[in-house]
């Protein structure tokens, strides 16, 4: 009978760590890769502007790391998710706010980026409401898959400098809200 408690609260405990919830949204511990890498959440947390939550990030590395910028160096797999939380967000704003990212990230030099900034923006086409999921999966000598609600958009041919441009809206010098990369990096905010 003790065993049986046992296995019971063990089971439970181990349901418990398989997401981590922010803003009542359970963001998984991990995530796998079309060539079946396993990425970890290495922090979470939410983009707010004028006081209005909009989603709920959440950064995935092979290993945990709270270094900004060995992780925007790094040609390693990656991704980001976005969970959007807000009716705000429109297909329009998104992109907007995706140009703005690129902008501040490559310091206004998004010229030798553009081709492969104009794709990534394609995927923001179709409407975008609250509760979609978008997934950016980065992998070396693949490039980055674009995934909404679960479905493949699309995999762009990437190199490790289009990554780090798009890694860099969050985690950048110049990020989109330094609260939030400090929550992704994992530090206490």
């Amino acid at each position: 009978m003790i065993r049986l408690f046992t296995l019971m609260m063990a089971l439970c405990l181990a349901t418990n760590v398989v997401s981590r919830e922010i803003a009542g949204i359970e963001m998984p511990d991990s995530i796998t890769t079309a060539n079946d890498t396993s990425l970890h959440l290495n922090g979470a947390g939410i983009r707010s502007k004028w006081f209005v939550d909009l989603y709920v990030a959440g950064l995935y590395l092979t290993d945990q790391q709270t270094d900004a910028e060995a992780i925007l160096a790094a040609d390693a797999p990656m991704a980001i998710r976005l969970h959007i939380i807000s009716g705000l967000i429109t297909s329009e704003k998104m992109t907007e706010a995706t140009i703005e990212g690129f902008d501040s990230a490559t310091g206004g030099n998004t010229a030798p980026l553009q081709a492969e900034i104009d794709l990534f923006l394609s995927s923001f086409v179709e409407p975008i409401k609250e509760g979609d999921i978008f997934d950016f999966i980065y992998q070396p000598q693949l490039g980055i898959s674009i995934i909404k609600n679960g479905t493949l958009k699309q995999t762009m041919e990437s190199d490790a400098d289009f990554k780090k441009a798009l890694f860099g809206i969050w985690i950048s010098d110049n990020p989109a809200q330094k609260s939030l990369k400090h929550e992704l990096l994992g530090h206490k905010v």
